[in-house]
């Protein structure tokens, strides 16, 4: 129990920092939202300088920041200048799309991964192994722009595929298993492109961490007792393998949710990415520090989730940490 509050404390220092540190260089940014009302003749300065005031962009950087904090407990997480209104509202939807499309390409990306890395592992330095090596080091050379820009070319010129937005218009008028089909037809090219961008990482790691315990004393001994090697692969090597592997996921939730912003916009997948990059563009300051922060809250959370599998999955480190 010490482990995981020590755990669950860390991440909440880590995003109060990274929210004093967004909040700092984002305010600091030359420019605001207001500066390009100053070049509209229309538009007295008297007028800009209320908006100002009524936005408190007036007020001195550590009194915005705990007003700014006061929102955050109540859920707003600031005023969009772009959209006048509040932030959370906006993020809430737009999140709940991102982490639809970023834990698909995840499951996706480690259930394919567990089993190519465990085969080649398996097959070190044969045929199989070399081909399935140069197929994921070429995958991992293609920038993630070209992998998603190609993917959707062949959307357009194939007609197979949705080539943006969510849903099709009329969504609401189709039966359940037409709206999963639909949904699910908008999901294929973004997933894809993250899974292709994920999956030659984590196919190495997993080869690596298999092909490492392949030679350990007791895995031979288990195939000297006549143990399957199907069972000794997946029920003793992928074990013994699974810390690494686990500390990987954390970070591949990470890569895959940077990757995602890119694939959106590319793809007009209505998500964070999208709503981040508008929001730069206009310089809507509070819109860009919830984005950045949300965003962060994925990152941790997928790392502090991956935390609590290396406590349940390895005894040493709970015995370490009652230990303490």
């Amino acid at each position: 129990m010490r482990y995981l509050l020590r755990r669950a404390m860390h991440t909440v220092f880590l995003l109060f920092g990274v929210s004093i540190l967004t909040f700092l260089f984002s305010a600091l940014t030359p420019g605001n939202y207001f500066d390009e009302m100053r070049l509209n003749s229309q538009i007295s300065p008297e007028t800009v300088a209320a908006l100002r005031a009524q936005y408190q962009l007036d007020r001195p950087l550590p009194v915005r920041y705990i007003h700014w904090l006061n929102s955050v407990a109540h859920g707003d997480l600031g005023f969009s200048f772009a959209y006048n209104s509040p932030v959370g509202p906006l993020l809430w939807v737009r999140a709940r799309n991102t982490l639809l499309l970023t834990a698909t390409a995840t499951l996706l990306a480690w259930l394919l991964a567990l089993p190519l890395g465990v085969w080649s592992a398996a097959r070190l330095g044969r045929a199989p192994d070399r081909v399935l090596s140069w197929t994921t080091a070429a995958l991992l050379v293609i920038p993630d722009l070209i992998l998603a820009l190609g993917l959707l070319i062949l959307a357009v010129r194939t007609g197979w595929f949705p080539t943006g937005g969510l849903v099709s218009v009329g969504y609401e008028t189709l039966s359940p298993l037409q709206k999963l089909r639909d949904l699910a037809l908008h999901m294929a090219l973004p997933v894809f492109a993250l899974v292709l961008s994920a999956l030659p990482m984590l196919v190495r790691h997993v080869r690596a961490s298999v092909a490492e315990v392949l030679d350990a004393p007791f895995l031979r001994a288990a195939l000297a007792h006549g143990i399957p090697r199907r069972k000794l692969l997946y029920g003793y090597a992928l074990r013994a393998a699974a810390n690494p592997l686990i500390s990987l996921f954390g970070f591949s939730v990470g890569a895959l949710l940077s990757g995602s912003f890119l694939v959106e916009v590319i793809m007009s997948w209505p998500g964070l990415g999208p709503l981040l990059l508008e929001a730069i563009l206009a310089r809507d300051l509070y819109v860009v520090i919830g984005g950045v922060l949300l965003s962060m809250i994925f990152l941790v959370s997928g790392n502090l989730f991956a935390d609590l599998l290396l406590y349940w999955a390895d005894p040493r480190i709970r015995t370490a940490a009652s230990a303490k």
